[in-house]
């Protein structure tokens, strides 16, 4: 059988997860055939998983946080949805979102039979106005995005919370922080647990946190509210299960551990720094060829290169994606380095 080589992330432009840090990598191979779903006979991958769930704690400053390593951001946004849902009264549920929310909430409405509404954006950010008209009596849960896909955009959580507590005190406030929660802890921004009273957060460490895919994590404020996610599970040594998926590798729980021993704090500070820093060199570098580009926030810029030159970037080998608006999107992962981008930027030269 012919073998299949992995994607090359020396020409990944725009991709949420990057390459594993070494000790993520070995940890991974370790626990690949264990299976945190089954923490009664898996004790020391369990044990991990609650490292894993204390260190994100520690990221977005909770303090004895409740949760688990998810297969990503969309099932954890998934169970958020699924919290608010299951907690609430009403026959006729609603959440709402932002525009610039994941495609992922548009599963979790269909999933769980959930009317989704979608609030505008000012400037990428969810317009708190807005928000507040699309809130009643049957709204469960309320969205706020701290790191937009497309854009890097961080919401006003505590504003966002504060327009909850007036229209609806009894809805969950979730904060889709999948990408931008590893970045966040080092930016001049209002977005975790101690800056707002949020009940549950998304936060991934195999996107900016260098842990093997899949490694996403969903956090809560309180055991209480994964208690709504509880089913009995009979024929296993645990006597109950809060997880959406069942069996798990805890290939992902072991990396996300290693990975965080690794560079928590200072390894992710530094690449906060690197990140940020290589996002401003581009920006600077595309503006002065007379591109639009958005300004970052995170560091990701998207630039209006025009649909023949993203094409030809492509067709040279560049794997570039796009926002909806139809911008190419560069995401400044650890592996995009300045060399990756000086290369990119002559490239464009060349095509000009």
């Amino acid at each position: 059988m012919q073998r299949a080589t992995p994607q090359d992330f020396s020409r990944v432009l725009s991709s949420m997860c990057t390459e594993p840090h070494p000790d993520a990598r070995a940890a991974a191979e370790r626990f690949l055939a264990t299976n945190p779903g089954d923490p009664g006979t898996y004790e020391s991958v369990a044990a991990l998983e609650r490292e894993v769930v204390a260190g994100l704690g520690d990221l977005a400053s909770l303090d004895d946080a409740a949760g688990y390593v998810t297969s990503g951001g969309t099932e954890a946004n998934i169970q958020a949805v699924r919290i608010g849902r299951n907690r609430a009264a009403t026959r006729d549920p609603n959440f709402v979102v932002p525009d610039s929310a994941h495609f992922s909430f548009r599963k979790a409405a269909d999933v769980l039979g959930v009317e989704m509404r979608v609030a505008p954006t000012e400037d990428g950010v969810a317009d708190l106005d807005g928000v507040a008209e699309l809130i009643d009596d049957d709204t469960v849960a309320v969205v706020g995005v701290a790191g937009t896909t497309e854009y890097g955009r961080v919401d006003p959580v505590p504003a966002l919370v504060d327009v909850v507590e007036d229209e609806n005190p009894g809805a969950l406030v979730h904060v889709d922080a999948a990408w931008g929660g590893f970045a966040l802890p080092f930016a001049d921004y209002a977005w975790d647990f101690a800056d707002a009273d949020i009940d549950t957060m998304t936060i991934d460490p195999h996107k900016m946190g260098q842990a093997v895919v899949p490694a996403g994590g969903l956090l809560a404020r309180g055991p209480e509210l994964l208690d709504e996610l509880s089913i009995d599970t009979p024929y296993l040594e645990s006597t109950s299960q809060v997880t959406l998926t069942g069996t798990r590798s805890g290939a992902g729980v072991a990396s996300a551990a290693a990975a965080l021993d690794a560079l928590w704090p200072d390894g992710y500070r530094a690449q906060y720094e690197t990140a940020t820093a290589n996002a401003e060199w581009l920006f600077d570098r595309l503006t002065d060829m007379g591109y639009p580009v958005v300004e970052p926030t995170l560091p990701l810029v998207s630039a209006d290169l025009g649909t023949e030159r993203i094409e030809a970037l492509r067709e040279a080998g560049w794997r570039l994606s796009r926002t909806e608006a139809g911008e190419a999107r560069f995401v400044m992962q650890p592996h995009v380095t300045r060399e990756t981008l000086r290369s990119v930027v002559a490239d464009l030269r060349r095509l000009e």
